[in-house]
């Protein structure tokens, strides 16, 4: 009995583990809180459900008398308090007692036994457990603790198959890893010898030919259909199932490994039988032989070069196949290929990021582990004090021994993991490993908070002195200086439409953060140079502020009758500024945002020779709502740039028949760009859903093209025309809205016309958005119908009708990527999927 004087170490560290990741000194606040903060979103379905654990300790609590049960017997065995003796101890242990004279039942008894079940993501359970309850143990409520610890297991059973699910998939993510990294160091040092004998033969013919120094493998090209190899991707997952034969020059051995993986994170598996290849998609999808390695080189058409290159590849692979069948080329079914440095160095970046998503996933897994424990040791303790039974020591061992948390291979992984990015990537610097493998957050500013108050004074101030001044010269009305409106509104109404849009995207984060949606993974920003809400709101009241002080000091020298070239040339310049702010190359003013604003704009107008991801078809959703914006700036553009600003002559790029034209085709550019990326998500996944989503940009381009006819034939025939063309428009971007972008309208949900997830919790808000979103879609009625409001500039209407289609899309960025979150969520789907460049395969 003397090991029983002292408390046992591993439950005191599990009863104390709570404690970690929380800030020593931070305020008290209720676990609940933190557990809910702490958690990884995505998989927040496959944590402990602590919140209905506490509503079964209520039950008990009630039936108790309502009151907490403060036990009369010494403090836990496992405070710092004064250690308890072994008689106390025997209390808490079954069947033991100091004098030996009859055992003392224990309230609960835990049965662990091997079985087979379903689980949250489709895993077969292992070791599951079981706990009986003790008639004898006294509990006011039988039935009511019985039905706690059936739940109890069932959370304990489900994180156990979780994470043996997810522990399987990173284990054989890091093997698949390892050969990577494996066939690329090889390779290296193949073009590295071959480097090496070229300088030793004196062929060196200077840089040029030192970065085109390749190695030549032989092809072996097979009689597949291009279009007859099956899909690789399904909604984000990769199945790969593929057979190694490798040789141990060392040993002498043969290995036989076949691998069946899911590159995902939904947890599931995807078709067994199909070939992991994608001849169309990728810059290489042959078999090359090389270094004694039969490998296969998958680089991701993702760039136009890369594009063109697989273009070109394809072209010269279907030739040679035609070759081969009709014997022009004879038996000789084996070519060149050069694998270059340049090759080399995309599967690098490619490895190397998938290595940074890898070890991102097991921290997050160590996350899961660590919060499931601390809400066991939390429900325990409430069950405890409730009940005045000491069931928390007898339960916590079966936790503590239990898979999810006795189990170190992603512990030993992670370390691995971080090992090989010093090794490969860093040449043995920890510190610069750590900025990709664990990148700081950056800390927000009280400053920032201080200037978004400053600046919005600022802003409401100028804009109240402006109006004054607007109203006192009788501008915005229909008998207004016609230059004025023409040349400068543009500009000030340009500004006001892009940062007001700006803003509903800071108030989207907040949201979006309150409510825990990861929009950081859905967009793939960077942790360290994403922007905060508080940094947006910055920018949004900063610049407001800015364009509203230039544009009063204009309004005033334009009152005070100075009609100047030189100042009708201030609107122009503080645009100029602008842009030249957003194309700075300094590394000032949000340089990285700046930059990943503008990569996504060429993607979007390159579109379809990138490859489309999530923030680019957000992006062109936006501009389908900002053409307004663009038309005001290829005006504005065409004013300044033929020198109309010089002679006043507003109306030239109006009459111009050329310049008129390039105004229509602006307003369908992001309709076409938005299709296009439909036309090429498609030829990447072949989901014939983005085929019927670029029905609707064509049907948007359609109701435009008629407006623009109507606009310049007013007759009843185009009248008509326009009505029925953008009445369908409208019904087919409403049923795009609501059930495929928001996820809503389900018939069979557990919530009526809804979803079955539901973030927020109030269903109304669901009903009255959709409401909202329907009326706001009616805006083009606005060309029928041709409001007026009292006797405003006709200009200032249209304005009003535009910031309405802009607040429209703000309110249903919300939806659009809540959905996208529970797509995540239903899938497990937290880290990143990246391809792996080289697969091996077995030869022949």
């Amino acid at each position: 009995m003397a090991s029983l004087e002292t408390p046992p170490t591993h439950h005191c560290r599990a009863l104390h583990c709570y404690s970690l990741g929380f800030p020593a000194g931070a305020p008290m606040v209720k676990f609940s809180k933190q557990f809910e903060a702490q958690l990884v979103p995505e998989w927040k379905e496959a944590f402990v459900d602590y919140w209905q654990l506490k509503k079964d300790v209520k039950k008990l609590q009630t039936a108790a008398g309502g009151g907490v049960v403060v036990p009369a017997v010494v403090a836990s065995p496992w405070s710092h308090q004064k250690p308890p003796t072994a008689a106390h101890w025997v209390m808490r242990l079954p069947f033991l007692h100091p004098h030996g004279h009859h055992r003392e039942p224990a309230a609960i008894q835990v049965h662990k036994k091997l079985g087979i079940g379903g689980s949250i993501d489709g895993a077969v359970a292992g070791e599951v457990y079981e706990t009986g309850v003790a008639n004898e143990a006294g509990f006011v409520d039988a039935e009511a603790a019985k039905a706690f610890f059936q739940r109890l297991d069932q959370q304990l059973n489900k994180v156990n198959r979780f994470y043996e699910r997810k522990e399987g998939e990173f284990l054989e993510r890091g093997e698949s890893l390892r050969r990577q990294l494996q066939i690329l160091v090889e390779l290296k040092a193949a073009i590295t010898q071959q480097q090496q004998a070229r300088r030793s033969g004196g062929s060196s013919k200077g840089s040029a030919d030192t970065d085109d120094l390749s190695i030549s493998c032989s092809i072996q090209l097979g009689d597949q259909s291009l279009r007859g190899i099956a899909e690789q991707e399904e909604d984000g997952q990769e199945t790969v199932t593929k057979d190694v034969t490798a040789k141990s020059t060392d040993e002498g051995l043969e290995d036989q490994l076949s691998i069946s993986h899911g590159l995902g994170e939904s947890g599931r598996h995807g078709r067994p039988n199909e070939e992991a290849a994608h001849k169309l998609r990728t810059l290489s999808g042959r078999v090359v032989t090389c270094q004694g390695r039969n490998v296969r080189i998958n680089i991701p058409v993702t760039t136009p070069s890369r594009t063109v290159t697989a273009i070109c590849e394809l072209l010269f692979e279907d030739m040679l196949s035609q070759s081969k069948k009709t014997g022009t080329h004879g038996s000789d079914s084996n070519e060149k290929l050069s694998i270059n440095k340049r090759k080399l160095h995309q599967a690098e970046k490619m490895i190397r990021g998938a290595l940074v998503e890898l070890y991102k996933g097991l921290g997050y897994l160590k996350t899961y582990r660590s919060l499931n424990m601390m809400a066991f040791v939390k429900i325990l303790k409430k069950f405890d004090k409730v009940t005045d039974k000491e069931v928390q020591q007898i339960y916590l061992k079966v936790v503590e021994s239990s898979y999810f948390n006795s189990s170190d291979k992603a512990i030993r992984l992670m370390d691995d993991v971080e090992e090989l990015f010093v090794r490969h990537f860093t040449e043995g610097d920890k510190r610069k490993a750590k900025m990709y493998l664990k990148p700081n957050q950056r800390e927000e500013s009280h400053s920032t908070t201080f200037f978004i108050g400053l600046f919005t004074g600022g802003f409401l101030a100028l804009s109240i002195g402006y109006c004054i001044m607007a109203h006192i010269a009788g501008m915005y009305t229909q008998q207004s200086n016609k230059v004025y409106m023409s040349t400068s509104y543009p500009v000030l109404s340009m500004f006001s439409l892009f940062f007001l849009h700006l803003f509903l995207y800071g108030c989207n984060i907040f949201m979006w953060r309150k409510t825990r949606i990861n929009y950081t993974f859905i967009f793939e920003f960077a942790p360290t140079k994403e922007l905060k809400y508080r940094d947006v709101f910055l920018i949004c009241t900063t610049s407001m502020t800015i364009v509203v002080g230039v544009m009063f000091a204009h309004l005033t020298i334009i009152v005070k009758g100075n009609p100047s070239s030189a100042v009708q040339a201030i609107p122009g310049s503080l645009l100029l500024v602008f842009l030249s702010i957003l194309v700075c190359p300094f590394n000032i003013i949000y340089r990285s945002s700046r930059y990943q604003f503008l990569r996504v704009i060429r993607n979007i107008i390159l579109t379809p020779f990138y490859k489309v991801v999530m923030v680019d078809f957000f992006m062109a959703d936006q501009l389908c709502s900002q053409v307004p914006v663009l038309r005001s700036l290829e005006y504005l553009a065409c004013y300044y740039i033929t020198g109309s600003y010089i002679t006043q002559d507003y109306g030239y790029c109006t009459r111009v028949k050329h310049f008129r034209d390039l105004a229509y085709a602006v307003s369908f550019l992001p309709y076409y760009w938005r299709a296009m990326q439909c036309a090429r998500r498609w030829f990447d996944e072949g989901d014939i859903n983005h085929i019927v989503n670029l029905g609707k940009y064509v049907s948007a381009m359609l109701a435009a093209g008629t407006k623009v006819a109507y606009e310049n034939n007013n007759s009843a025939g185009w009248l008509s025309l326009v009505v029925i063309v953008s009445s369908i428009a409208t019904i087919y971007q409403l049923y795009w809205d609501f059930v495929k972008d928001w996820g809503l309208l389900q018939f069979n949900s557990k919530n009526t016309w809804l979803r079955n997830d539901l973030i927020l919790k109030q269903k109304y808000i669901y009903f009255l958005s959709m409401g909202l979103n329907l009326v706001l879609r009616l805006a083009w009625l606005q060309t029928v119908i041709h409001p007026n409001i009292g006797s405003l500039d006709s200009r200032v209407t249209l304005f009003f009708l535009a910031a309405l289609e802009v607040i429209r899309r703000g309110h249903w960025n919300f939806y659009r990527l809540e959905n996208e979150h529970l797509n995540n969520a239903g899938k497990f789907r937290a880290v990143k999927v990246v391809p792996l460049p080289f697969h091996e395969v077995a030869e022949d």
